[in-house]
């Protein structure tokens, strides 16, 4: 059995990179395959000294600092990769790495992140973004986006099964690609985090300074609320307009990007971790709570699946609106029910999630859907012959 993993792009060791890294733990023999490789020597170590085959993208001019510019290029760059000779794929995807070419007798497992964002639901957010919703730039890309979304609909045919990091994301591949998927959620490195049972005086908020992520709604609340403080760890495009929001309020500080030790440390002294994205799953909020801190997080996406607001283990409540209005009800909400919120009930949450759980589920449904797949191919027909024959005493049976 030859297995063969294909990633979309290796630049930084995060979110996916972590995924990634416990398929390969699950399935060691196999052999990598991504778009790019310019990963950094210090986060190697996760790929266990494997060297990945590349795409041609990874030669073109200034691919180690603008690859994201060549994503037309993308569809034709991995589906270039040469996998005829493995019994099973599986791409790592939340880009193009399921658009992968495979042949009848080889078995595809999409372990989906997500389906193309900036393809999808999204678009209008991601151009609004890039500042590309109007002239000839807008329309160019525009253009691309719908190329991208028909052809990774297109693609779809060529996998098995999909593996969605949520059930949020599994409405999505359904939405988008009319099929079913089975849900395991990613990996939470909950042994990275220590829980502490006594917390400060302040609220946390910690993300990349992007619009979708609403780091601007959490500070405005705040500014309105000069009795509570608020931590905001990170940077981004948006962190100029953040500034502004909070200059002249005591109550608010901006860290700006700050080392994972730094961040740890705030996470667990924090009163409560503040999430207000509407994200596919959301990583930090389960690492919140693997520091022992409860999260008040917007009511919507893969947050309804990591925190538990009712209950006596709950870990967290929910606000209904991505506005200053609701983050400031529910906060003042927190602050009466703030002894009902255990750092144990926290922590026994966030365990669920960690990475043993989830190498176990990936490797025995990968294992087992692959054994009946054989099975089928080697033992029966895949499609029903056509008889006419048959189909004609049929249908006089049909009609008298």
């Amino acid at each position: 059995m030859r297995v063969a993993v294909v990633h979309e792009w290796l630049e930084t060791y995060a979110g996916s990179e972590r995924t990634l890294e416990q398929i390969l733990l699950a399935f060691p023999e196999a052999e990598l395959f991504c778009l790019v490789d310019f990963l950094p020597d210090k986060d190697r170590h996760f790929l266990r000294g494997k060297t990945p085959r590349t795409s041609f993208i990874q030669k073109l001019p200034f691919a180690r600092r603008r690859f994201r510019s060549y994503l037309p290029l993308f569809p034709m760059a991995v589906e270039q990769f040469d996998l005829s000779s493995f019994d099973i794929v599986i791409s790592n995807s939340h880009a193009v790495a399921k658009g992968v070419t495979v042949g009848p007798r080889q078995f595809h497992v999409s372990h989906c992140c997500s389906p193309m964002r900036y393809a999808w639901d999204l678009r209008d957010e991601y151009l609004r973004e890039a500042n590309l919703t109007k002239g000839v730039k807008g329309a160019i890309a525009r253009a691309i986006l719908h190329y991208l979304r028909i052809w990774d609909a297109a693609t779809t045919g060529s996998v098995d099964e999909f593996v969605a990091i949520s059930h949020f994301v599994a409405a999505r591949i359904r939405k988008f690609y009319g099929r079913s998927s089975v849900v395991v959620y990613p990996p939470v490195d909950v042994s990275s985090f220590t829980p502490r049972e006594q917390k400060e005086d302040f609220y946390l908020a910690a993300s990349r300074q992007v619009p979708y992520k609403r780091i601007d709604v959490i500070v405005e609340a705040f500014r309105r609320m000069p009795h509570r403080r608020l931590v905001v760890i990170g940077d981004g495009p948006q962190a100029a307009k953040i500034q502004k929001i909070a200059a002249g309020c005591p109550n608010i500080q901006l860290l700006g990007y700050q080392p994972f030790s730094v961040l740890k440390d705030h996470m667990q002294r924090a009163r409560a971790f503040l999430f207000a994205a509407k994200e596919d799953f959301g990583i930090i909020v389960l690492e919140a709570q693997a520091c022992g801190t409860p999260v008040i997080a917007y009511g919507e996406g893969g947050a309804l699946e990591t925190v538990v607001s009712a209950g006596p283990a709950r870990t967290g409540l929910f606000f209904d609106e991505q506005t200053p209005e609701a983050i400031m009800e529910t906060v003042e909400r927190f602050e009466s029910e703030r002894a009902s919120f255990r750092p144990q009930a926290c922590r026994a949450n966030a365990e669920q999630f960690a990475p043993e759980v989830f190498r176990s589920l990936v490797e025995n449904f990968v294992r087992e859907k692959y054994a009946i797949y054989r099975s089928t191919v080697d033992g029966e027909r895949l499609y029903p012959v056509f008889q006419p024959e048959a189909a004609i005493a049929q249908d006089n049976i049909r009609h008298g």
